[in-house]
């Protein structure tokens, strides 16, 4: 019956041991296949996608310029910018145009709303762009797309804040060429879609309505007022790479605890750690013994190196008593005051 007939094996195929063994062999040899050069993904900007020594990559310096190095840049941002530490020019852009609270505190500009972009000039005469720029929730996308069309890179997206309303995104932007009135258009192009106030208002009193000394002797660590907001800065004491770029001290290395006075010696304070891997837990614990709220902890870099982690927290209370708790953190990681 046609049931019971058996069916003559084909002599190409193989039997199934023979099959299973052909493959085991050639398993190696599979894996072992360079990828098809259409299948790779795109290399990042100064990334080589192999972990090289300084020495072997060739690392690039900034170096030193003026306000007048920086005057097409100024034209395109619509405003004059400040020099830090000789080499990097600053524009600091502050969100007045919002009105923000979180947990029924007004948050003012400086505290926390204050977006930030940095050029600075390297050796082989390029220009790094490097921002942290505050955004409404309405404008993040079109923010975005328009940093893209302009050739500029999101590097972190995140918060800053537990709760806000409006709802706020902070965006770190990065940027590298040749030509920084170019780098400079993009980034303008891209703040012209958002409510960002171009125009710079005059400052505000520098004075504080809080025991700065006070605060001083517990960071061990001299501050300065910025719009109302006292502030202590560290940086990282060991280089920093971006790539092939050495990083200027300061620039997407620093640790900033900002204190804003509610009155009777009390503040609100937005903080942001940086650390390197072996110093997260310690820091975190030491946060959370300070009664410090944490909000974020992530990158704000691709490329860096060291890898570098943030952790951006909150903390209401005696603004001395703040201090002093908040400086075990800053003990569990390498960092120099600002200035020191």
């Amino acid at each position: 019956m046609a049931g019971d007939r058996q069916q003559t094996p084909d002599p190409r195929a193989g039997s199934p041991r023979r099959r299973v063994l052909a493959a085991a062999a050639f398993a190696p040899l599979l894996a072992a296949a360079p990828t098809p050069a259409r299948a790779r993904p795109a290399a990042l900007p100064g990334e080589s996608g192999e972990a090289l020594t300084p020495a072997a990559r060739k690392l690039i310096e900034p170096v030193e310029s003026t306000l007048s190095h920086w005057k097409s840049v100024a034209r395109t941002m619509g405003r004059t910018g400040d020099m830090k530490r000789k080499v990097m020019y600053h524009t600091g852009l502050p969100r007045r145009d919002l009105k923000v609270a979180s947990h029924r505190i007004h948050v003012k500009p400086s505290l926390a709303l204050g977006s930030h972009v940095s050029f600075v000039r390297y050796a082989d005469d390029s220009t790094l762009l490097m921002g942290d720029v505050v955004v409404t929730e309405d404008e993040l996308q079109g923010f975005v797309d328009t940093l893209q069309k302009h050739h500029l890179a999101v590097t972190a997206l995140h918060k800053h804040l537990l709760s806000q309303q409006p709802d706020i995104w902070w965006v770190h932007v990065h940027g590298h060429g040749h030509d920084p009135e170019t780098l400079a258009r993009g980034i303008r192009k891209a703040f012209d879609g958002t409510g960002t106030p171009l125009a710079k208002e005059s400052d505000a009193d520098d004075d504080v309505d809080l025991d700065t000394d006070g605060i001083d002797e517990a960071m061990r660590a001299k501050g300065s007022v910025d719009d109302g907001i006292y502030k202590c800065i560290f940086v990282r004491r060991e280089k920093i790479t971006d790539g092939r770029l050495v990083l200027p001290p300061g620039l997407g290395s620093t640790s900033a605890f900002n204190f804003q006075p509610l009155g009777d010696g009390r503040a609100a304070v937005s903080a942001d750690c940086c650390m390197v891997a072996d110093e997260v837990q310690d820091v975190l614990r030491a946060l959370r013994k300070a009664d410090a709220k944490l909000v974020e902890l992530h990158n704000h870099g691709l490329t860096d190196e060291p890898r570098l982690f943030f952790v951006h927290v909150w903390a209401v209370g005696d603004a001395v008593r703040l201090a002093g708790a908040l400086r075990r953190a800053v003990d569990a990681t390498d960092v120099v005051a600002a200035g020191a």
